[in-house]
């Protein structure tokens, strides 16, 4: 890709977060290693792969798209940023892409919606992600925060300012960053902090499906606070703050040891691609869908490059027998 010649990878994922639209039609990365258990396709492959969905998956599975592109060049791939609702409601149920990504498991509503498309959705689930609470760099009154905390800023009756939250932290007016309405990650947020019989979180926010907008606005103001996939921290280390969160046990710094161990709690979550089984006919989505379970245990694309917990050996045995029982 022409790009990647003037990019690092970090100002690339950003790039495209921006556009919110992907095609990696013979785009290549040459330094990438590919994991050298992934079964190699020698047939030759052709057609169109349309995929929407989650913006926290979006870097996952742009990174897999680029590699499949190394094997299969004349697989076009087109990937959309859209939000897990957003992808479901306006593109997979309706029959127009072939993968929807989601942080967040499928709801009955949607299932339903597809079934009335003829869409039969296949769960396939590609990583584990530590939704990360970010703060401005110089917030330094703050640098954990219990599940009550959290909520206090975030609820419908939510603390106006700092000093609301902790009498010790400063008397100013908290400014909120998060997920829009049709992400997984703000549906996700919702059930494990707020909590309450599908409640969702204060509107007095700016949310976006953008989660550069989330780390620029955190960035540029000292009193704001928001929250993201782990992704994004970890390839803007350098710009802002992520909070250790204490689920009960003491607070836990979001690492992908943490997510793994499932000592970050309650912020640990699987990460999913759906693909419709009645597109699974078509040779070339049959062979991607087999190829993102194959490189979900790639060390060096899920956890070094793009920042989430790979999937293990039997995860990937249990979700190709699964899959293979469709093709």
């Amino acid at each position: 890709m022409v790009l990647e010649n003037f990019y690092s990878r970090r100002n690339f994922l950003a790039t495209y977060s921006t556009l919110g639209l992907l095609s990696v039609s013979g785009c290549v990365n040459e330094t990438r290693k590919s994991n050298p258990s992934t079964r190699a396709s020698k047939e030759k492959l052709f057609g169109e792969i349309n995929i929407a969905g989650s913006s926290t998956v979006f870097p996952l599975m742009t990174a897999m798209a680029e590699e499949f592109q190394k094997q299969h060049s004349d697989v076009t791939i087109t990937i959309q940023s859209t939000g897990s609702g957003g992808g479901f409601k306006n593109f997979f149920c309706l029959g127009q892409t072939h993968f929807s990504n989601a942080s967040r498991p499928i709801k009955n509503s949607e299932i339903d919606l597809c079934k009335g498309n003829g869409v039969t959705p296949h769960e396939i689930r590609l990583a584990t992600d530590a939704l990360t609470i970010i703060v401005n760099k110089n917030a330094d009154w703050v640098d954990s925060m219990t599940v009550a905390e959290l909520k206090s800023i975030w609820d419908q009756n939510a603390a106006e300012k700092w000093s609301d939250v902790n009498p010790s932290w400063p008397d100013e007016k908290i400014d909120r960053y998060g997920a829009a309405d049709t992400s997984g990650t703000f549906d996700y947020f919702n059930e494990v902090i707020i909590g309450e019989n599908g409640a969702t979180h204060t509107t007095n926010y700016q949310p976006t499906e953008e989660d550069h907008i989330i780390i620029a606005g955190i960035e540029g103001n000292k009193y704001a606070i928001g929250y993201l996939g782990f992704s994004h921290y970890y390839n803007n280390p350098d710009t802002i703050k992520a909070l250790k969160i204490d689920g009960g046990n003491g607070p836990v710094a979001p690492t992908l040891d943490a997510a793994k161990n499932g000592k970050y709690k309650p912020l640990s979550r699987p990460l999913f691609t759906y693909v419709s089984s009645e597109k699974l006919a078509e040779k070339h989505v049959a062979e991607f869908a087999k190829y993102c379970i194959e490189q979900s245990a790639n060390e060096q694309i899920v956890a070094e490059e793009v920042g989430y917990v790979p999937n293990t050996k039997e995860t990937i045995t249990k979700e190709l027998a699964a899959l293979n029982a469709l093709i």
